[in-house]
């Protein structure tokens, strides 16, 4: 590639180095962004890995911060393809008996389903997912002193908790099922601090946007973020893997949409030493061991119900999922592990051929885990919907090491971008006054290894871009 002078190199095409690109071209700068793969998407990536027709996401599949994403609202990519479904039901927790807890859109309709929790539900979440567009705009940002501060502040008392003590507030099994599933998209024991978080933004996010599903596949997302960033003037470069300075053009500015591991590989001369150390330091979590299935017929739920729902957590009760989650947490494989489900091919058709359906399923694995999880992950399926396996035409499985050779972000399978316990929730990845400056000046990192963390929404990426416009521009 010809050396060009731009204002600034964005390395990594995921939503995060997407959203950085965008925001600086947006204010009329010259912006080159660089992917490593063929395609780019980085967790927003379909292909057809199990037959011909069936399309899987690799990564992420449904999307509850998509809408939230005070960024994402101001971009027009419905005129650049991005289509959302919207499922009956955001979200499905089965039981053994039979029963299922659900997350709809409609806050009424989810509190009268929990019957005596009902109330309480609807005092503990209402109010944050009437607020929530509003909100977001503190909640999806680094530490500062929050616009709507008051309002803020209410959600942090209880975003701090550990999940497994707001629990305490439900008296029946269908609200502390449904709770202990929503918490357990931190990737933490439940027993950690700031775990309420997730689960309250993600229950908030159901009512106030359901959890959309992109039509056609994740990669929409991706494609639809980069068709706006070439129609205002910005490049894409593909199969350019970046593994040192060197290798780029002469910039004013290189935001990185990388974890901490990496970037120490490629700039880490640069570095000061108490910077460089506490990059070293970082701390990742969980890893992830993922099947994707071509099925025949839908999953035969003994509740139906959750044929309505967009994703579906297995795990049954708190207790069952907090224990899995605490022990995975310290190295040890579960037989019955906590398993989340999603079932796009049932609200868009493009998915699979005629008739048949796509499955979606990943469980928390111990990071660099190399036990094949395809057969607990079944059972667990199974458990809630008899003869599943029966319906199973084809599958592909990831585990941890193959999550991280498709995406080098994935350190030890952790798709979060590292850990999101309480010390690096707002310090991730190093204790600094800005977290997306790095020591050295015109270098930056704009991933999901800053504030505020994984999930599709793009903020990581757009207040890293606003940290160098303040900075170099």
């Amino acid at each position: 590639m010809a050396k060009t002078d731009f204002d600034a190199i964005v390395v990594g095409s995921g939503p995060n180095g997407l959203s950085s690109a965008i925001a600086l071209q947006q204010e009329g700068l010259s912006v080159l962004l660089v992917e490593a793969k063929s395609t780019i998407g980085g967790g927003l990536r379909s292909a057809e890995l199990t037959l011909p027709g069936f399309t899987h996401d690799i990564c992420s599949a449904i999307h509850p911060l998509a809408l939230a994403s005070p960024f994402f609202r101001t971009l027009p990519l419905d005129k650049h393809g991005l289509e959302y479904i919207q499922p009956p039901v955001a979200a499905a927790h089965p039981f053994d008996d039979g029963t299922t807890a659900l997350l709809t859109p409609s806050l009424e309709e989810t509190a009268k389903r929990l019957g005596e929790d009902g109330e309480i539900y609807r005092k503990q979440i209402g109010s944050l997912a009437k607020k929530l567009p509003v909100l977001a705009t503190d909640i999806l940002a680094p530490l500062k002193i929050p616009e709507n501060i008051i309002d803020y502040s209410l959600f942090g008392l209880n975003a701090l908790l550990p999940a497994s003590l707001l629990v305490k507030r439900f008296s029946a099994e269908a609200a502390k099922g449904l709770w202990a599933g929503m918490a357990a998209h931190s990737m933490l024991p439940l027993s950690s601090l700031t775990t309420s978080a997730i689960g309250l933004v993600l229950m908030a996010a159901g009512h106030a946007y359901n959890w959309p599903i992109p039509k056609g596949g994740s990669q929409k997302i991706a494609d639809s973020l980069a068709s706006y960033f070439q129609s205002i003037g910005g490049k894409i470069e593909t199969n350019f893997y970046v593994k040192s300075l060197e290798q780029l053009p002469s910039a004013k500015a290189i935001l990185f949409d990388i974890t901490p591991k990496q970037l120490l590989e490629i700039a880490g001369h640069t570095f000061s030493s108490i910077y460089k150390w506490q990059l070293e330091r970082y701390r990742y979590g969980m890893g992830v061991f993922k099947v994707d299935w071509a099925l025949a017929e839908p999953v035969p739920f003994t509740a139906k119900e959750n044929l309505l729902a967009g994703t579906v957590h297995l795990g049954g009760s708190f207790k069952e999922i907090e224990f899995g989650e605490q022990e995975i947490w310290k190295g040890k494989h579960q037989d019955k592990p906590f398993v989340l489900l999603a079932q796009q091919s049932l609200f868009d058709s493009t998915r699979a051929p005629e008739g048949k359906h796509t499955l979606w399923g990943y469980c928390h694995v111990p990071a660099y885990s190399n036990k094949d999880m395809t057969n607990a992950i079944e059972k667990q399926i199974e458990r809630f919907a008899p003869g599943f396996r029966e319906r199973i035409l084809a599958r592909h499985v990831m585990n941890p090491a193959q999550m991280q050779e498709h995406n080098p972000n994935y350190i030890g399978g952790d798709i979060n971008g590292g850990a999101i316990d309480w010390t690096q929730l707002f310090t991730r990845p190093a204790l600094r006054w800005s977290p997306y400056r790095t020591s050295t000046k015109g270098l930056y990192i704009c991933s999901a290894s800053t504030p505020p963390g994984g999930g599709v929404h793009g903020m990581c990426g757009y207040h890293a871009a606003q940290r160098v416009l303040k900075d170099l521009f």
